[in-house]
């Protein structure tokens, strides 16, 4: 398999300079408008603002501390929260740049999607979404949405970051509409509905097509770090997965053209070949579709029946074979069972405790609660969880449950 990397794949069709925006692009001249109205001289466009909003905000940067399937202590290499976001912005960016998109906003969109991820990757979001089942429940995109409409609290004028209708949205659905039929809307999660504008988010449909590029530029990043990262963390080897279709022939692929490469070396040249593997594939399919469908306005590919942004059905078929073998090789590794179980246990307990006595928070959260066991502090003790890095969490579990870790604070 002979394939580019995300930065040279638009040479296979055009310059990679192309800065024309297509006519189903979304536009920020015609942009929706944020919440609150805030009249701007910036020379920034709306979209531009989004992103660095949330690139300075608090939640962004803690992503640093957060892990995606290591924890933060098993070392400083594998993918944070924080690398694998940018990496995701930077194969959004270079989709949406030769699809004629938006770049800012499919790079904003690509920044923002993990911010409501609590600590300990999907481990401690199913951990916490357990403590949080009687209380409305938990869900790390809402959770997102929660972040940037009210937890962010920087600006003298409004809690949150204000952000446009497009970035809302794209936040929102990018992974498809969220009300299908009659009955969806008692099943939205609790953070979402608890917006005071989600209705007009238009859950009913698609999301955007910039936001449509960020889910699948997602889909690209955790599949090959996830193979980058496993391979050297030592949980599979270049031999297991070289069984695997697509990826087998990406390693072989680089065998050839390079007989005595290094094992380092030849992983990080196969999984660059993946990327722009799948980075073409999603190309070639889209443009296929926006084809079919000939849009003419992003509201146009909102309201299609599909999404307009996709792989083809033959890499789909291929890409089970590597979920399937990173599920078992990977999630399921008993190492990684094993410090995921840990790190389960810390939110659950922190969480029970806190519950429990409330009076232990930390002061300006405890003037939010109305008690124990109450839905409000419930929900102000899932906020604090959910913001905390790995290795705070971990010093918080310490010092509220051993005699040691309580000492050393003082």
């Amino acid at each position: 398999m002979s394939a580019q990397s995300p930065n040279e794949t638009p040479e296979l069709h055009f310059s990679p300079y192309r800065r024309t925006r297509a006519i189903y692009a979304s536009d920020p001249e015609t942009a929706r408008g944020r919440l609150i109205a805030q009249p701007s001289k910036s020379e920034r466009s709306p979209f531009q603002r989004d992103k660095d909003r949330i690139i300075h905000s608090s939640a962004f940067r803690r992503l640093k501390g957060k892990t995606q399937v290591f924890v933060a202590h098993e070392g400083d290499y594998y993918r944070t929260r924080l690398t694998h976001s940018l990496e995701v912005s930077q194969i959004a960016r270079s989709i949406a740049r030769v699809l004629g998109l938006d770049e800012d906003l499919a790079e904003c969109l690509a920044l923002a999607h993990d911010m409501g991820h609590p600590p300990f990757g999907h481990s401690g979001e199913y951990a916490l979404a357990a403590c949080m089942a009687p209380y409305g429940g938990f869900d790390h995109n809402a959770q997102t949405l929660r972040i940037v409409e009210t937890l962010e609290r920087r600006y003298a004028e409004f809690d949150g970051l204000n952000l446009t209708w497009e970035t809302l949205e794209g936040i929102a659905k990018h992974n498809g509409p969220l009300i299908l039929e009659k009955g969806d809307e008692d099943k939205l999660p609790w953070a979402l509905k608890n917006l005071q504008n989600w209705k007009a988010l238009e859950l009913e449909t698609f999301a955007g097509p910039e936001a449509q590029v960020a889910a699948l530029a997602d889909d690209i990043a955790y599949n090959n770090h996830d193979i980058d990262d496993g391979l050297r963390a030592g949980l599979f080897t270049v031999a297991e997965v070289a069984e695997v279709p697509i990826v087998g022939e990406a390693f072989a692929d680089v065998r050839r053209r390079y007989p005595d490469i290094s094992e380092d070396r030849m992983i990080h040249e196969a999984v660059r070949d993946l990327i722009g593997y799948m980075v073409s594939d999603v190309l070639e399919e889209t443009r296929a579709r926006l084809k079919f469908h000939n849009p003419q306005s992003a509201q146009d590919i909102r309201e299609l029946d599909r999404s307009v942004v996709a792989f083809s059905e033959g890499f789909r078929t291929k890409e089970k074979a590597l979920r399937t073998f990173l599920y078992d090789n990977m999630y399921r590794h008993y190492k990684v069972n094993r410090m995921m179980g840990q790190a389960s246990r810390v939110v659950s307990e922190l969480f029970e405790l806190f519950i429990e006595d409330p009076d232990i928070l930390p002061t300006e959260l405890r003037r939010q609660c109305d008690g124990a066991r109450t839905e409000t502090t419930a929900r102000v003790i899932c906020d604090y969880i959910a913001s905390m890095t790995d290795n705070f969490a971990l010093a918080e579990h310490r010092k509220l449950f051993t005699a040691a870790g309580y000492l050393s604070t003082y």
